[in-house]
């Protein structure tokens, strides 16, 4: 096993290996005096992992109650959110109980914004059960969930307790599944890392090794900005027109796809407006089609600009877009909504 310490508001261990949901309760046992705990997953991955992680619970003498909500990011709405938090209130959670988030980025986005609104907030345990949520979501500490207008519309920042990542359970992930989080991974190389960038195009590290390598530039990141004022803001690379493609697509193309799709748009328009060197666009293509990344989009400027002017990230009449100055490092530039047209304009 290994540990990543995320120094934020809540300063919380990231564990990271195979074998760990056996290990959950003990791990999540030095961190709580707690007694009862409520575990949030999906239907997908109640089959899969929830009886192994509530006898783990169990066995280390927590009280345990599962709820299980429909699989997929449409689900991620305010009618789920809503029943999770009515279970919370039924099985009378209180304050010093604790939500643990089981699954891929959606249940942990839910469960995680339950944890943030319940009672005015409890303490919530992150265990990702997908690469993407891993290598990304489930640590940092942003909650969410989705409404008509866009994504993640209505959230709240609030920092789990500790992630107990097990590799193994990727093991069952479909391959386009798995692909998603390498979406994130070469992100975090594309902004942060050029060394762990070639090293993805190269094939020379593990599993285990890219998750460890994400949760570190995301802790780092995370450590100087938790509230997205500044250095965090370069995590959003190829999230405002791929969260676009997202609800476009009525969320049919999954997150890491759309992000990879839109890591090359925003290449494409950088190297366009001269906001990024010669080159960046062929390295993200190629990145991407190494893993089974699309790299085409299916929708038109006008749609894409459309949806974009949703965006959380908007502030007043300007966006937030961010591109790369050289393979390893960001930058955002704040355009109005002219600009962000030309920004769309030049992505296709």
């Amino acid at each position: 096993m290994q540990t990543v310490m995320v120094n934020a508001s809540t300063a919380y261990p990231v564990h990271i290996g195979p074998g760990l949901l056996e290990k959950a309760g003990g791990l999540i046992a030095e961190v709580t005096r707690s007694r009862a705990c409520a575990v949030i997953t999906d239907t997908t991955v109640e089959k899969l992992y929830a009886g192994r992680v509530c006898r783990s619970l169990q066995d280390a003498g927590f009280q345990v109650f599962l709820h299980a909500f429909p699989a997929g990011e449409r689900n991620k709405n305010l009618t789920s959110y809503g029943k999770i938090l009515e279970f919370l209130a039924e099985n009378r959670l209180t304050r010093s109980d604790f939500v643990v988030a089981l699954g891929g980025g959606v249940a942990g986005d839910m469960a995680g914004f339950a944890a943030a609104t319940y009672q005015r907030g409890i303490d919530y345990i992150q265990i990702p059960t997908t690469f993407l949520a891993a290598s990304d979501s489930s640590v940092g500490g942003k909650t969410a969930i989705d409404l008509a207008a866009g994504k993640n519309l209505a959230g709240a920042f609030h920092q789990p307790n500790m992630v107990v990542c097990d590799t193994d359970a990727f093991r069952t992930l479909p391959p386009d599944t798995f692909a998603d989080g390498m979406a994130e991974t070469l992100k975090h190389g594309l902004i942060a890392d050029r060394d762990f960038f070639e090293a993805l195009a190269h094939r020379t590290v593990d599993v285990d090794g890219m998750v460890r390598r994400n949760v570190e530039i995301k802790a780092s990141v995370v450590g100087e900005d938790e509230f997205e004022r500044g250095r965090r803001k370069l995590l959003n690379f190829g999230h405002t027109l791929g969260h676009a493609i997202e609800k476009i697509s009525g969320f049919t193309v999954t997150h890491g796809h759309a992000v990879a799709i839109g890591m090359v748009l925003a290449a494409r328009a950088g190297e366009k407006m001269d906001l990024s060197p010669a080159g960046t666009l062929e390295a993200v293509i190629a990145a991407n089609q190494k893993y089974n990344l699309p790299v085409q989009c299916p929708y038109t400027a006008a749609e894409i600009y459309a949806a974009a002017t949703s965006d959380k990230k908007r502030d007043r009449g300007n966006i937030d877009v961010v591109v790369l100055e050289e393979i390893g490092r960001a930058k955002t530039v704040r355009l109005d909504m002219e600009g962000l047209r030309t920004f769309v304009e030049n992505a296709l």
